[in-house]
């Protein structure tokens, strides 16, 4: 049973990699999107209020995390679409492991992901970011931010079946942003007033960007963060991976 499960996840992955050689653009926007708001921070908009240390070096293990969060929107719309289009409904025709749709569409996602932090790090060097750790330091932080990914694409898989509509992905939207932002990615806390930096510490982006900070050497790191990086995620997909699940489940015997 799990070779088949195994077998039908990997058939569905393929498919949506299929998607990307057929709609290249949705690909590379998803792709450009975050360097376009790197690039926006560093030159434009950047000051680093709070900030110790040089503000790149704590700018783009910030900007890391905060394209983690962001592509929630993606995940939701090709999900969304394919229920609109009575898709799923085929595949639920098919002798096919059940849930295999959202694990192939959550691990296209984490290759895009990958990909993604890929190119953002690039950008970095290429602007003067240089990190100060181990190669395997570096690894522990390329691994938090995509267990926050992972994370997050499984709260918009949810999300995605309960909207059950294209349409409604907008209104999540005007959510994402503020949640994404209202963390220490742009700026440290202690520069906010007290009541807004205790809530962007205990965002749980905020908690992966100060850990990513922390391994990478970079200033507006802080001890002890790495655990927090870890359980935050996890208990997120404790409580959305399986309502994900249950929703699918349900929709299946409907």
């Amino acid at each position: 049973m799990g070779t088949y499960a195994l077998t039908d996840s990997w058939t569905m992955t393929r498919r949506e990699l299929a998607h990307w050689a057929r709609q290249p653009g949705r690909l590379v926007v998803g792709l450009v999107f975050p360097v376009m708001l790197l690039l926006m921070f560093a030159y434009l908009i950047g000051g680093g209020r709070g900030v110790s240390g040089p503000y790149r070096d704590y700018l783009i293990p910030g900007m890391l995390a905060l394209t983690m969060a962001f592509g929630l929107e993606g995940t939701m719309l090709a999900v969304t679409q394919d229920l609109d289009k009575g898709v799923i409904d085929r595949f639920r025709s098919l002798p096919m492991a059940n849930g295999a749709v959202l694990v192939g569409r959550s691990a296209a996602d984490m290759l895009q992901s990958a990909l993604g932090l890929a190119i953002l790090v690039g950008v970095g060097y290429t602007l003067g970011w240089r990190v100060h750790a181990s190669p395997g330091a570096f690894l522990g932080a390329m691994g938090l931010l995509l267990l926050l990914r992972f994370a997050m694409l499984w709260i918009g898989i949810h999300l995605a079946l309960v909207a059950g509509r294209p349409e409604l992905v907008q209104a999540v939207q005007i959510l994402v942003w503020p949640v994404g932002f209202l963390s220490n990615a742009l700026a440290a806390p202690a520069s906010m007033p007290d009541w807004l930096g205790t809530a962007v510490e205990w965002n749980p982006m905020s908690r992966t960007a100060t850990a990513v900070r922390e391994l990478l050497g970079g200033p507006g790191g802080e001890p002890g963060h790495v655990w927090a990086a870890v359980l935050w995620p996890l208990a997120l997909l404790a409580v959305f991976f399986p309502l994900a699940v249950r929703r699918f489940a349900r929709m299946d015997r409907q």
